[in-house]
């Protein structure tokens, strides 16, 4: 079986097990559930297939569902939209056959930079591939960690969350956002599972981190698209931040982030104060290269 059917196997798997049978919408049986979640012939039920067809597909069988199909066995599922997407790379990647090429390396516009400097209040970066860190700002950097210092292997949110020194110090809700953080590289998997450096970084975790691996094996998945951040910052204390997604035309794998504060709070408060650090502390600090240089 190749990874990709695994991959698809696997998620089938998960998300029939979470599955409520109770709000399932199911006659009763009489049987008595030795397992949590739905039975096969129950998905199989909902989704108006055949249990043949359905085990076959949760088994990683060579088969290829239609668009209806796919929408209908979601919707047994109960998925939320990126668990549906996730569900149609996964069937879709199965009976590709074009060969692959290496992906092209990630480069932002100078332009961008540009937008991200003249952003003086609100912390701003740009993620790309398995949310490797391309560009940042000033008050990203005084808000997150310095990025730009770190080695090029090491400028990657995902690795950061679960390797670095800082986070579980900076995030009050730390689990949340690196629960966010599996579920949104688990979405991205589903996108390009063979994708080699993102194996490698999946490896890598599985292998340092113990609460990464319990939460990949999960195999939930999650898309960023707006949401917030409680943090207690060394500088300023305690605040929170919310956060917006915009998805780059040029290039649909960047996405900008760009964090802001409510008007009138104390987090509104702490992040000028961080903003007039930020500047003082970049006067001080000698120019030893960024990341848009390595």
């Amino acid at each position: 079986m190749s990874e990709v059917n695994r991959e698809l196997a696997d998620f089938l798997r998960r998300a029939r097990s979470q599955v409520d049978p109770s709000r399932a919408g199911l006659p009763a049986d009489g049987r008595v559930r030795r397992v949590p979640g739905l039975r096969r012939e129950e998905v199989a039920l909902l989704a108006g297939v055949s249990t043949d067809y359905y085990t076959r597909l949760e088994q990683g069988r060579r088969i290829t569902p239609s668009t209806g199909v796919v929408d209908a066995i979601a919707r047994a599922l109960d998925l939320d939209s990126a668990g549906r997407a996730h569900l149609g790379n996964l069937i879709g990647r199965r009976s590709a056959s074009a060969p692959r090429r290496a992906a092209p390396v990630q480069r932002v516009r100078p332009g961008l930079y540009q937008f991200l400097d003249a952003l003086e209040n609100q912390p701003a970066l740009i993620l790309g591939r398995r949310s490797d860190i391309l560009a940042t700002n000033r008050m990203s950097r005084a808000l997150f960690a310095d990025f730009d210092q770190f080695l090029p292997r090491d400028r990657n949110y995902a690795r950061w969350m679960f390797l670095g020194d800082e986070p579980r110090n900076l995030f009050l809700d730390w689990e949340i956002q690196a629960r966010a953080a599996v579920e949104s590289l688990r979405l991205e998997v589903g996108h390009d599972p063979d994708d080699r450096a993102t194996r490698a970084l999946v490896d890598d975790l599985i292998d340092k981190s113990d609460d990464f691996r319990q939460w990949w094996s999960q195999h939930r998945v999650y898309q960023r698209t707006y949401g917030s951040k409680r943090l207690r910052h060394p500088v300023v204390g305690e605040l929170t931040v919310e956060y917006e997604t915009l998805t780059l035309p040029d290039d649909p794998e960047q996405t900008l982030f760009v964090y802001t504060t409510e008007p009138g709070t104390s987090s509104r408060q702490a992040i000028n104060v961080l903003a007039s650090w930020a500047i003082s502390e970049e006067k001080t600090t000698p120019d030893i290269g960024t990341i848009r240089q390595s």
